[in-house]
């Protein structure tokens, strides 16, 4: 049986890079990016998508609601 894996997918056109989410991060993976989005803004992304751990501290202090957060439950009966 693998690990459960998580992930957190940043939608760039919704984020003003309010960096919230960088401060909420435990991880310390989540930065705001060199790109920019349609609207002028610096969109956050996540710099090391295997040291996620799919808490969800980001998604919940995103004011814009620019983040989703994925996990992969273990089955317990496999």
């Amino acid at each position: 049986m693998g690990e459960a894996m998580s992930r957190a997918v940043f939608h760039a056109e919704r984020c003003k890079g309010c960096g919230l989410c960088v401060d909420a991060c435990p991880r310390h993976i989540v930065q705001i990016t060199d790109s920019f989005n349609q609207a002028g803004y610096a969109p956050a992304g996540c710099t090391d998508a295997s040291r996620c751990t799919g808490c969800a501290l980001c998604a919940l202090i995103c004011p814009d609601l620019a983040i989703e957060v994925f996990r992969d439950v273990k089955d317990a009966h496999a």
